[in-house]
């Protein structure tokens, strides 16, 4: 089967690797698309994500649909729609019972976490766990279902931040997940979501998504003590004081973009003098079923898509998906 494989610091390679075989409780996919997410452009540009160092040849990808090539259960039909919760949960923990994602032992799709790592599912063929397939409803297209796993990172977001129905919320940072937490906070009722970059394009596909503002970042001001609840983004420290700033007193604020694994100067000042709540969100639980139905409602949110490339075509898809201005959700093709 083809595969891509990241091998280092921007060595990525397609290569041919023989297709597996799923064993007992176990689901063979043939597989559709897959999403590149931050952490996939991290371990090709730099050979890591945060701590986690690329040690040996890595397929990336766990934003992924496609359809059942083969269940020895004999439960899934062979080209049953599909797409994949790509966690692993570790044994049950004290004080974790209702937060399975936060258990240690876990593995995740396409990541350096683990030895030997999780491979991921940008191949032809990619064998799971059976209870980490999720039927598509009719109607979702495969295309659409990629973004069933960032969609689900972002209501889980939200759902750290509370309930924001009625309420003022301000996405700071309007790449992909951004954008999918604009959307998760309209889908939850907010009030008024307002999403700021220091870019045109990704404010551009904001206001596309439905969201009531955008700021561009070094252009217009962010009102102060505006918003009920923040939602941060970008995962770039001065980024993060700037949303504590943007906080009312008492607000929420949850960072979502993930921030480097190293001190860096922020201003906790307004965290005291507003006794603001500081959050932080780590992927997701169950959220990936109501990412499903929400995408199956709302299909405007395959907007998020702008470029789809063919697996040949790999490199090129990551260079795109690393212009942020240029572009949103980038998809790799998988079919032959």
């Amino acid at each position: 089967m083809r595969t891509i494989r990241i091998h280092g610091a921007g060595d990525l390679r397609e290569e041919e690797l023989p297709a597996p075989e799923p064993s007992p409780g176990r689901v063979r996919l043939r597989m559709a698309y897959a999403g590149i997410c931050g952490s996939d452009l991290h371990y090709f540009a730099h050979g890591a994500n945060g701590e986690y160092v690329v040690r040996e040849p890595l397929v990336p990808g766990h934003e992924v649909s496609g359809t059942v090539d083969a269940d020895p259960s004999g439960e899934l039909a062979p080209g049953t729609p599909v797409t994949v919760h790509p966690a692993v949960f570790g044994p049950p923990a004290d004080g974790l019972a209702d937060l399975p994602h936060l258990r240690p032992g876990g593995s995740y799709l396409g990541s350096a976490s683990t030895w030997p790592h999780t491979q991921g599912g940008m191949s032809e063929f990619l064998v799971v766990d059976r209870e980490m397939v999720r039927v598509l409803p009719q109607g979702l297209s495969l295309r659409a279902a990629a973004l069933a796993e960032p969609l689900a990172v972002a209501l889980h977001a939200v759902t750290i931040a509370g309930d924001v129905a009625g309420r003022r919320v301000l996405v700071s940072g309007s790449g992909p997940i951004g954008l999918l937490v604009a959307a998760a906070a309209l889908e939850r009722g907010a009030g008024e979501v307002v999403a700021t970059d220091v870019l045109p394009g990704p404010l551009e596909r904001a206001r596309a998504l439905g969201v009531h503002g955008t700021v561009r970042i070094g252009e217009q001001e962010v009102e102060r003590e505006g918003f009920d609840v923040v939602l941060e983004c970008s995962g770039v420290p001065v980024a993060v004081s700037a949303a504590l700033l943007a906080a009312r007193r008492a607000a929420v604020v949850v960072q979502v973009g993930m921030v480097p694994n190293e001190p860096r100067p922020v201003n906790l000042a307004p965290l005291v003098s507003k006794e603001l709540q500081l959050r932080g969100t780590f992927r997701f639980a169950g959220e990936i079923d109501e990412a499903v139905r929400v995408l199956a409602a709302n299909p405007a949110l395959e907007r998020v898509v702008t470029h789809e490339f063919p697996l040949e075509r790999a490199a090129e898809a990551f260079a795109v998906a690393a212009d942020s201005e240029f572009s949103g959700k980038v998809l790799v093709s998988l079919g032959r």
